[in-house]
């Protein structure tokens, strides 16, 4: 399950943002059954749909973004 998590920050490092990389990863996954394969496994193990896993994946990846700069901005605020 890791890898296909691996695979999608690597999208969304690369196209820096996530409706771009969520298109360019459905399209890359429609033209390769592996990554079809991995990305429908992952969908079932996490309860997401194939037309939402991207998507949920990048909204818990924005808010683990978001926690870390309020920690850090929590973290200046105390000093």
């Amino acid at each position: 399950m890791n890898e296909i998590t691996d695979i999608f920050e690597q999208y969304i490092n690369q196209y820096g943002s996530y409706d771009i990389a969520e298109s360019q990863f459905k399209k890359d996954a429609a033209d390769d059954p592996e990554l079809h394969a991995a990305y429908r496994e992952w969908c079932h193990e996490v309860g997401s749909s194939e037309r939402d896993g991207f998507r949920d994946f990048c909204d818990e990846h924005s808010q683990g973004l978001n926690d870390m700069w309020n920690a850090l901005s929590d973290y200046d605020d105390n000093e």
